[in-house]
């Protein structure tokens, strides 16, 4: 581990997959098709619809990027992707656990969700809708020092 005056460096940063939002698709897929429904049949009011399926497919870009997540030399970190300020973090010799949590779905997009416990069994940090979160947890996991349980347990 690093020493206590070396700075600290970002080693891998990410964002929630565009799959975390598969249902906000559907559902703009949904408006889309009572627009077009109302097209067809020369009613009015399409335009709404319309505009109500393009704010739901922005409010996707809104959503991803709201979260940051980072892994430094020193810690793991929940960032506002907006503000730049970090929401939680957990130092690496805090972490008592990692582990992937996926859901049938989940598991079909590729995507899952990274929990890593704290000492203060109450506490969590969790990085949902990660692409390939295997590779993640596997990441800090390396990175946590020697003595840590998590390091202990696997071995």
């Amino acid at each position: 581990m690093d020493e206590p005056g070396d700075s600290e460096r970002i080693l891998w940063e990410g964002y929630p997959s565009w799959r975390q939002f598969t249902w906000l698709y559907f559902f703009s897929l949904w408006t889309g098709l009572r627009a077009f429904i109302l097209i067809r049949t020369g009613l009015n009011g399409w335009e709404m619809w319309i505009i109500g399926a393009g704010m739901l497919l922005g409010f996707v870009v809104i959503l991803r990027n709201w979260a940051k997540y980072l892994l430094t030399t020193h810690r793991v970190v929940l960032r506002n992707g907006y503000s730049g300020k970090d929401m939680a973090s957990v130092n690496f010799r805090m972490i008592t656990a990692v582990e992937v949590v996926q859901g049938s779905v989940a598991r079909i997009l590729g995507i899952g969700t990274v929990v890593v416990q704290c000492q203060d069994s109450d506490r969590s940090l969790r990085f949902r809708g990660i692409k390939a979160p295997e590779i993640l947890e596997t990441k800090i996991k390396a990175l946590l020092p020697a003595s840590s349980p998590v390091v202990t347990q696997s071995s």
